[in-house]
């Protein structure tokens, strides 16, 4: 039994979403579909052009996007929005000069 590639499920899903037949598909695609064919079969891989074509075809848009494991992004965006907010609240001026210890030269 063999195994499906990304590839094969993405455009089995992209024409399951869309309601689309493989002639359909490539047709809207601008593509034989024997080639649609050949890669919803893993005859043959296709490239991301080929995929980002497809998929728009099909009323989707293809993209790369970073994987945020663990990361709550609604909260991040709340946290940094409190952050942003408590910056503004802060006065503008130094209260008095800032005092640094004096720099020596190493040794």
């Amino acid at each position: 039994m063999e195994s499906s590639t990304a590839a094969q499920q993405l455009i089995a899903e992209i024409r399951a979403r869309g309601g689309l037949r493989q002639a359909e598909l490539a047709r809207r695609a601008s593509m034989p579909r024997s080639v649609v064919n050949a890669y919803e079969r893993g005859k043959r891989e296709p490239g991301a052009v080929a995929l980002a074509r497809l998929a728009s075809a099909g009323g989707f848009r293809l993209e790369l996007a970073p994987v945020l494991d663990g990361v709550d992004v609604d909260r991040a965006g709340r946290i940094l929005s409190q952050v942003l907010d408590f910056a503004e609240s802060l006065p503008g001026r130094r209260r008095g000069s800032l005092e640094f210890p004096p720099l020596r030269a190493p040794a």
